[in-house]
C-alpha cells in the first residue's frame, strides 16, 4: 500500500441498510487509513449517516424489487459513479445493490470487488423466481474478486446450490456488523416489569412477514396461551410488510384477537423491549446471520430460533437457547413451552447468554478483522 489512502466504496441498496449494518464501521475505517464513500438509495437517512460516520455519502437510486428498466438506469449511474470515483475497493452487500455494484465495478476493472453475502432470498423462493434469484447470485459472485459469507451456514448454502466455487472465508467469527456491547447492556436499561411472577414474556423483533415464520409463531403462541391459562405474553416489535411478503389471514386473526399479544410497531430503541422480556423467538425460514439473536444475547436473553443459517454459530442447544426445525409449529410450541415451564433452565441459559456475545461478536473486533482483510486483498492486487 502507498501513502495515498485507498478509496473504498461501501454499497448497499437503501440507506436503511447502510444505517443499520455498518454503524461506526465507516468512521473506524476512515480514521484508520481509508477514504470511505457510502453509496445507497437515499430514503431520508443519508445526511445523518454521513454526519455520524464522518464520511461522504452518495445517493444512487435503486429498487429492492426486480424492475428491468429502473435497474438498467441504476446500473448506468453506478458505472458513471465508479468511473468518476476510481475506487480501489468496491464492497457491496444486499442483493440488488451488490448485483449492480459488482457488475459495474467489473466493467470498470476495479481491482478489489467484494461481495459480502448475508441473507439469500432464493432459499424461500420457488419456480422461475428461484431460478432468477440464483442466477443473479451467480452473476454477482462471478463479478467479485472476493466472496465473503456472513457465516458458515451461508457458505454451505452457496456451495450446495452451486452459486460459486470461490474460496469462502468469513470475517472473524462471522456476522456483518457485530454488537455494540456498551449500548446493548442490560445494566444500562431500567424497566419496570408489568407481568406477574410465573408469567413468561416472549418477544419477536423483525419484519412481520411470512418468511419470518409468523404463521407458526401465531399458532404456537395461541396454543401455549390456552394451555398455560394465560400465563404467557408476546411482544411483536416490527411492522407488517404486506406488499413484499404478507402474513396469512388466519395468523393475523390469531395475533389480533389474543389479549396477551402486544404490537409495538417499529422501535428505534429495542433495549427496553428486550429488558422487559424473558425469551426471544425467531421462527424465521431464512437468515444470513440473525443479528437480533446477537442483540438479545447481549441483553441477557435466551433464544428460541429455527435452524437457519447462523443459528448454530451463536446458539448452543440447551446452553444459551433452543434450536427447532423451521416451518414446524409443533416443535416451536414445545420449545416455547419448555422455556415457560422450566424457569430455572431458562434463567441458566440467560446467565450465559451475554458472555457468548462478548467473547465472539464485539463489533470492534469485526471492524479490525475487516480492515485486515481489505489490506490483504489490496496487497494481493495492487503490488
Amino acid at each position: 500500500m502507498t501513502d495515498i489512502k485507498p478509496k473504498l466504496l461501501r454499497v448497499m441498496t437503501h440507506d436503511i441498510s447502510l444505517d443499520a449494518l455498518v454503524e461506526g464501521q465507516l468512521r473506524y475505517l476512515s480514521e484508520n487509513g481509508f477514504e470511505v464513500v457510502g453509496v445507497a438509495a437515499d430514503t431520508g437517512r443519508m445526511e445523518g449517516i454521513a454526519r455520524r460516520e464522518g464520511v461522504r455519502c452518495v445517493d444512487l437510486p435503486m429498487h429492492r424489487e426486480i424492475s428491468p428498466m429502473a435497474d438498467l438506469r441504476s446500473l448506468w449511474r453506478m458505472i458513471r459513479l465508479i468511473h468518476r470515483e476510481r475506487p480501489d475497493i468496491v464492497h457491496a452487500n444486499t442483493p440488488k445493490g451488490s448485483l449492480l455494484a459488482l457488475v459495474a465495478s467489473w466493467l470498470c476493472r476495479v481491482p478489489v470487488r467484494i461481495y459480502y453475502v448475508t441473507g439469500l432470498r432464493f432459499e424461500t423462493a420457488t419456480g422461475a423466481m428461484r431460478t432468477l434469484l440464483k442466477t443473479m447470485e451467480r452473476i454477482t459472485c462471478r463479478c467479485a474478486t472476493e466472496v465473503i459469507p456472513e457465516g458458515d451456514g451461508v457458505a454451505r448454502t452457496l456451495r450446495a446450490e452451486g452459486i460459486t466455487r470461490r474460496p469462502l472465508r468469513k470475517v472473524h467469527n462471522g456476522q456483518i456488523r457485530g454488537i455494540n456491547l456498551e449500548y446493548l447492556n442490560p445494566g444500562q436499561v431500567k424497566v419496570e416489569r408489568t407481568t406477574q411472577p410465573g408469567v413468561t414474556t416472549f418477544i419477536f423483533i423483525g419484519r412481520i412477514v411470512g418468511d419470518k415464520g409468523i404463521s407458526e409463531l401465531a399458532w404456537a403462541f395461541d396454543r401455549l396461551y390456552r394451555d398455560t391459562g394465560g400465563n404467557v405474553r408476546l411482544l411483536l416489535v416490527g411492522d407488517y410488510e404486506d406488499a413484499l411478503d404478507p402474513v396469512d389471514d388466519s395468523a393475523r386473526r390469531l395475533l389480533r384477537e389474543n389479549p396477551a399479544v402486544t404490537f409495538a410497531g417499529l422501535q428505534s430503541d429495542i433495549r427496553p423491549w428486550l429488558a422487559a422480556s424473558d425469551v426471544l423467538v425467531l421462527p424465521s425460514y431464512r437468515e444470513g446471520f440473525p443479528n437480533v439473536v446477537l442483540e438479545a444475547g447481549a441483553m441477557g436473553l435466551p433464544v428460541v430460533v429455527t435452524d437457519v443459517n447462523g443459528a448454530d454459530e451463536v446458539i448452543t442447544e440447551g446452553y444459551n437457547g433452543l434450536i427447532v426445525p423451521r416451518r414446524d409449529a409443533d416443535a416451536l410450541y414445545k420449545a416455547m413451552s419448555r422455556m415457560h415451564s422450566e424457569p430455572e433452565e431458562r434463567r441458566a441459559m440467560a446467565s450465559v447468554a451475554r458472555g457468548v456475545i462478548v467473547e465472539k461478536f464485539d463489533r470492534h473486533d469485526i471492524w479490525v478483522a475487516m480492515r485486515k482483510r481489505y489490506i490483504e486483498l489490496l496487497n494481493g492486487k495492487l503490488v
